[in-house]
């Protein structure tokens, strides 16, 4: 009897283990890159980020908000390698940035990016975003820019992008999402509000199946809905087709010698297309002629 209750035990601890393992794997390589369902603050979170300075090159379906700052390495990873694939499937990527707060008195943010946040902001102005995301930070310099130090309105507009990932991050706190830049914010089918900070790549991919997204994008596959098509041979669709290159005559070598036989038959030249220059004639070397005391050529 006593060795029976001692295999029981036994066994009982395997199955503990076991079950604590599988849990542990669960959550390690799977749950805990699962987005959030807001369950909490919907609407608040909604209006904060539809009035936000968001940016977008357009598409017009459904939006989805990355929420970060410029120096953001996983930011500008997600922007670059998820972005073509959800514009892909039709989605509007909207780009919230902002001026990270000073921190003990310590500057988190330079001068060129804290005039660059507020024009942001202020204009919406997408090829604005795309000029300094293609410049590395040390050589951003906001040339062109009005600047936000000193200027009262331009800050107001800065300290707003600061409370408003403050707040933000206060409101999905309550869902139970630990904030970590770039949050990506974003409705499903069904229409429930997700969220996800999105610093490792094992996350995207449930954003994608949300979304209806390809995991990678062929590049000869037609645009998403309400997406422009793509040129062809660098002519957008619409455009008139560019002009034939012109037919041109063909030019004899240089040893060739002079004369109507030396000349090559020519196509007729297309409409439009500039008239074939004439051969040019060898001049005969002039003779001397000589005067008096001068010998002249």
């Amino acid at each position: 009897m006593r060795r029976f209750f001692v295999w029981s035990a036994l066994a009982a601890l395997v199955g503990l283990l076991i079950a604590g393992g599988g849990y542990w794997a669960y959550w390690q390589f799977h749950a805990r890159f699962q987005p959030v369902t807001i369950t909490r603050h919907q609407g608040a979170i909604q209006t904060l980020l539809d009035g936000s300075g968001w940016v977008s090159g357009g598409g017009g379906g459904q939006p989805l908000w990355i929420v970060g700052y410029r120096d953001s390495a996983a930011m500008q990873r997600y922007e670059q390698q998820e972005g073509p694939k959800l514009r892909a499937a039709g989605v509007e990527v909207r780009v919230v940035v902002f001026a990270r707060p000073d921190r003990e008195g310590l500057e988190q943010s330079t001068a060129a990016e804290r005039s660059t946040v507020a024009e942001l902001w202020l204009t919406r102005d997408w090829s604005l975003y795309q000029r300094w995301t293609a410049t590395p930070t040390a050589s951003w310099t906001a040339a062109g820019l009005p600047r936000a130090d000193g200027n009262l309105a331009r800050m107001a507009v800065v300290e707003a992008g600061r409370d408003f990932s403050g707040e933000l991050s206060d409101l999905l706190a309550a869902s139970g999402l630990q904030t970590r830049w770039p949050l990506v914010i974003w409705r499903d089918r069904d229409g429930f509000l997700k969220a996800c900070a999105c610093t490792d790549p094992r996350s995207w991919a449930f954003i994608r199946d949300d979304l209806g997204a390809p995991d990678r994008v062929d590049p000869d596959a037609p645009p998403g809905p309400g997406l422009p098509p793509a040129p062809v041979d660098g002519v957008p669709p619409g455009s008139p087709p560019p002009l034939p290159y012109p037919t041109l005559p063909t030019v004899p070598p240089a040893d060739a010698p002079a004369g109507p036989s030396a000349t090559a038959p020519t196509t007729p030249a297309s409409p439009g297309s500039p008239a074939p220059r004439a051969t040019p004639q060898p001049r005969k070397a002039p003779e001397p002629t000589k005067q008096d005391d001068t010998t002249f050529y």
